[in-house]
């Protein structure tokens, strides 16, 4: 099943670019263009450099983002502004987080694992991909040759072998300890280099498959410029670093994971508020509940009422006033008549229900315009989605519960993938403590 072998990280050297929390980003899929020029003009070495470059209306093919991602790394490295590990190693990265009043932690082992086509059943995704967020990650490892953040995946550990190895490594202090700025979740990093152990931990992972979380158009393109490379290369050897990827491993029972949902926001369509509870009344039981306009007070209702909604296939939806409408799906049945080829892990997701019986039936917005990202917008701040509505800026929101974990391993294992925008784990790794060069 799984193989994944230690390597030499590349890291900063804190004494050239001082702290760390400077120069590490999120991840660059979650980044706005403002934050974008923010973390360029933070740190003159930033990863943002590196992973999300800047475009310019100068650009050419042979001076762009990608060319300078790639002049950025060879000259910090010429300078040691990026050192690698001395030896081959195995990460164990750990964040600790406030979460609804909680203090949570949760870990995994950063290592390079060995890239596998989906069809092995080794390595499996659970959502769709866009083409041209594909495009954009492969030019960049065209020129870099390089991994700046680590594709999250998760794993089952039931008999707790690797937790238990977590446990023994964390009972010492990180080798890399930080508060990030923008969110101030604490960062460590034990660095794991004694052979004996990294080969317990490459056994633990021998029987294993793996589910990503996050990043599968980082996963693909990792295939597909693997591909590209074994063409090019007739003598290439399977211990090539090209054959294999970075990744984040961690266990899916991991008491600190969490999940968020992503909200949907309906625009620029042709049915008014009216219309839409009318047709909705087909398949859901629909219940209108006055609030008040007060987004605070109107959030908190409707999370409380999410809560009661979480195995019924319920929403909370808002057209802008001092009330929602409360839909709880009327009968679960009605999935398996409109998805018959659909597995029952799909059909009973809730984005599943929500896209299928809703967003396309009722709003007209089918598979075609998701992947424009026509007539819908997504976001994870249910705030926003409210006063996006308040102000006009958006028809109505849907306000959605969480996918759960397991979720994903059954979506997943039946072949097949859940519709864009399912899942948003939190918090996101950290893009830059730990970097892979091939």
């Amino acid at each position: 099943m799984a193989r994944i072998i230690p390597f030499k990280g590349l890291r900063y050297d804190e004494k050239k670019v001082g702290k760390l929390s400077d120069v590490v980003t999120p991840p660059y899929d979650i980044i706005s263009p403002a934050q974008q020029s923010e973390y360029y003009k933070k740190h003159e070495n930033s990863v943002i450099r590196l992973e999300y470059g800047a475009q310019y209306e100068t650009d050419t093919d042979n001076d762009n983002r990608y060319t300078r991602a790639a002049s950025f790394l060879n000259e910090w490295l010429s300078k040691g502004i990026l050192k690698f590990e001395d030896k081959e190693c195995i990460y164990l990265y750990e964040q600790r987080f406030s979460h609804m009043g909680q203090t949570l932690t949760y870990r995994g082992f950063m290592t390079l694992t060995q890239l596998e086509e989906f069809s092995k059943g080794i390595v499996l995704p659970h959502e769709e991909t866009l083409s041209k967020a594909k495009t954009d990650r492969f030019n960049l490892m065209s020129t870099t040759h390089a991994n700046f953040s680590p594709i999250y995946c998760l794993y089952m550990d039931e008999e707790l072998k690797v937790r238990g190895i977590m446990e023994q490594i964390t009972t010492k202090e990180p080798d890399i300890s930080f508060v990030s700025d923008e969110d101030s979740i604490e960062q460590n990093m034990w660095i794991v280099s004694d052979d004996a152990l990294i080969k317990e931990i490459q056994n633990c992972f021998a029987d294993k498959q793996l589910f990503i979380a996050d990043g599968h158009h980082r996963y693909e393109t990792a295939l597909n410029f693997r591909n590209k490379l074994r063409e090019e290369n007739p003598d290439w050897k399977a211990d090539d670093l090209f054959n294999y990827v970075m990744m984040m491993l961690v266990d899916m029972d991991d008491p600190g994971l969490v999940v968020f949902p992503t909200h949907r926001l309906v625009n620029n369509v042709k049915i008014d508020e009216a219309m839409a509870v009318s047709l909705l009344k087909d398949d859901f039981n629909i219940d209108k509940i006055i609030v008040s306009k007060n987004t605070d007070e109107l959030l908190a209702t409707i999370e409380k009422d999410l809560i009661t909604l979480q195995e019924k296939k319920g929403y909370a939806l808002y057209f802008g006033g001092d009330y929602y409408y409360r839909l709880s799906l009327a009968d679960e049945s009605v999935m398996a008549k409109v998805l018959p080829e659909k597995s029952n892990a799909y059909r009973n997701l809730d984005v599943t229900v929500l896209h299928t019986l809703i967003l396309d039936k009722v709003y007209g917005i089918d598979t075609e315009n998701l992947a424009n990202q026509s007539n819908l917008t997504y976001t994870r701040d249910a705030v926003e989605a409210i006063e996006e509505v308040k102000n006009g800026n958006q028809q109505c929101a849907f306000i959605l519960n969480p996918t759960k974990v397991r979720e994903i391993k059954d979506v997943s294992l039946a072949g097949e993938k859940m519709p864009q925008k399912s899942t948003y784990f939190y918090p996101k790794l950290v893009t830059g403590i730990v970097m892979n060069k091939f």
